[in-house]
């Protein structure tokens, strides 16, 4: 994200008030917040909502888990790949008109979704969604940050923010049960337009903003090699396992992608205003939270792609039934992000880092006793505490990597952490779908799964703390 998150949570919330002198009842900073809300639950959304459409989509596009994966993972590379490119772009252009862009991108992409007749062109459409996101969501900070200038202002405005997306996220899967089960797999993309359309009407009556780094140099090298390295890496690893791992093809995407790794690495290195700057990974906390973060959506979106799966393919769970059947893990993400930062101050951020992946691993090996039984209510437990643990870290990752920078480069930190979230997410769902293909029968494959699930956790909690001792907590 592109603007200063570095929030004190605990201090006491204050009202969206006035800003002296040029916005005496503060309608500014309500509009912006009303509208970045209302766009930011669209986008959240779309993060967990299709996990239930799976099935219905590998049906009527007569396509398989590869096919699966690419839906998914289309949206959230796009998103990661683009998302500090997409925070420059609102400094210099102006974070309302890239934000009204992201929106008005993300609203056609969602119609092209519904309507998409084949898979290639809802993985495209899907892009197109990644992309608008990546626009819309770090220019939607910065706006807040503008209109909401006191800091116990813009520390609420935050709040309410977040918690809008952590509904959605908690909502996403049952709301799309309940839209399948009345139309059909479409209808979960084409909710998104009447929304997206009511976030561009709201966001027209903000007043515009100056620009506010005509001269800033756009880092191309980088913005382009990051795309094919990321790209290429997702590609061979879904597409391995089927075209052969010694097929030229495979081989070939294996060199251009690390080619183009080389080559991102190098541009960051050299270009004087960096999409990344790798300076930021010498402090260890930054590091280390950037670690954590990725391996929490690894894990988290990883457990749900394969486990709704799962639960659709090989138990026969109609696609509301799994929206139900996710509500308990969804409503703990939800709570987890409110109480992280009680956590922290009740176990120390180090301890209770540790525990939330200990969580995931508890969670998985919960999962592991339940695999290959019918009974749901054996994996709920294990569900509430893989949703804890994944509510809990993202925040309580953000606070100490954000207390490492200073004021001037809090905007490009908070991005680079929501891209190795994005990241993350993208790898889980390659990696996990492709180990349940590779392995059957799918209670196989969701064994190996489950166990790779657990070591992730393990090797990220020791990394936090080597982390965390060297900078003495």
């Amino acid at each position: 994200m592109t603007d200063n998150t570095n929030i004190k949570t605990g201090s006491r919330p204050a009202r969206l008030q006035a800003i002296p002198g040029r916005d005496p009842e503060g309608l500014t900073a309500r509009r912006v917040l009303a509208a970045t809300s209302v766009s930011y639950v669209i986008v959240l959304l779309d993060t967990s909502i299709v996990n239930v459409a799976l099935n219905d989509i590998a049906t009527s596009l007569a396509t398989h888990i590869e096919g699966l994966q690419w839906v998914m993972n289309a949206y959230t590379l796009a998103f990661a790949s683009l998302l500090l490119s997409g925070g420059k772009l609102g400094d210099r252009r102006g974070a309302r008109n890239i934000y009204l862009a992201g929106l008005a991108l993300f609203t056609l992409a969602s119609v092209a979704c519904g309507m998409a007749p084949d898979l290639p062109t809802l993985v495209m459409a899907r892009v197109l969604q990644g992309a608008g996101a990546a626009m819309l969501v770090p220019c939607s900070l910065k706006l807040i940050n503008q209109a909401c200038p006191d800091p116990h202002q813009r520390a609420r405005a935050v709040g309410i923010w977040v918690a809008c997306g952590g509904i959605a996220m908690a909502a996403g899967p049952l709301v799309g049960g309940i839209l399948i089960q009345l139309f059909d797999w479409r209808s979960i993309f084409f909710v998104n337009v009447p929304v997206g359309l009511l976030g561009i009407g709201m966001t027209l009556r903000i007043p515009g903003d100056a620009t506010a780094l005509p001269a800033q140099r756009f880092d191309l090298a980088g913005q382009l090699s990051a795309i094919i390295a990321l790209g290429g890496l997702i590609a061979v690893l879904i597409e391995g396992r089927a075209l052969g791992w010694g097929s030229p093809v495979i081989v070939a995407g294996i060199a251009l992608t690390v080619i183009a790794w080389v080559v991102f690495l190098v541009a960051e290195l050299r270009h004087r205003e960096p999409m990344l700057p790798l300076a930021l990974f010498n402090n260890g906390i930054f590091a280390g939270s950037t670690c954590v973060s990725m391996a929490s959506a690894f894990v988290f979106y990883g457990l749900f792609f394969v486990t709704s799966l799962d639960w659709q393919q090989a138990k026969g769970y109609s696609p509301l039934a799994a929206g139900l059947a996710f509500l308990p893990m969804t409503i703990m993400v939800a709570l987890g992000s409110l109480i992280s930062n009680r956590l922290v101050k009740c176990g120390g951020r180090r301890g209770s880092m540790c525990a939330a992946f200990g969580l995931y691993a508890a969670g998985a090996l919960g999962l592991l006793a339940a695999a290959g039984i019918s009974s749901y209510w054996l994996a709920v437990a294990p569900m509430l505490a893989i949703g804890l643990a994944s509510g809990f870290i993202s925040p309580a990752a953000t606070a100490p990597a954000m207390s490492t920078v200073g004021k001037e480069s809090a905007g490009v930190a908070a991005a680079v952490l929501n891209a190795a979230r994005q990241t993350g997410a993208a790898l889980g769902v390659a990696i996990f779908g492709t180990l349940i293909t590779a392995f059957q029968p799918l209670v196989a494959g969701m064994r190996i799964v489950l166990c790779l699930a657990v070591a992730v956790s393990m090797l990220a909690a020791a990394a936090w703390w080597l982390a965390t001792a060297r900078a003495g907590d």
